[in-house]
Parts: C-alpha cells; structure tokens; sequence
C-alpha cells in the first residue's frame, strides 16, 4: 500500500517539476514572463514570481529525491 502511494507521489511531483522548470525563464525569457513584466526582471534582477518559482521548484525536487530514494529501498 505505501509503495502505491510512493509511486503515485512520485508522478505527480515528476509532472509538477516537468512544469515549474518549462516555467523559469533561461537567456531569452520564458514562460514566467507570462506573470511578471519583464522590466522588473531587469530593474530588481528578480521578481517575486521568480523567488516564488525557485523555491516551489526545489521543494518539489527535495520531495522528488525522498520519494525516488524511498522506492529504491523498498523494492530491494
């Protein structure tokens, strides 16, 4: 039963980071653009958006790495 929820975790968060990372914007910009203007990115170096972004980004790699080390214990 718990490995079912694991795994079931595990591809929510695998889609939830697959988006949050198409979400960060690279050299040219990104699809956080959508919610921020781009002069603020240029005036304050980062919007909130872009904070906020980051660290949904690493809480949910943070989760990823549990549930992956998790799952590989518990199918040896």
């Amino acid at each position: 039963m718990l490995t079912i929820i694991l795994i079931v975790l595990q591809i929510i968060v695998s889609i939830g980071l697959i988006m949050l990372i198409l979400m960060h914007s690279g050299r040219g910009g990104g699809l956080s653009d959508m919610f921020g203007s781009s002069m603020g990115t240029t005036a304050a170096g980062s919007t909130v958006v872009e904070k906020n972004l980051d660290r949904i980004t690493i809480t949910l790699a943070i989760i990823f790495t549990f549930t992956t080390l998790s799952l590989a214990l518990r199918m040896q």
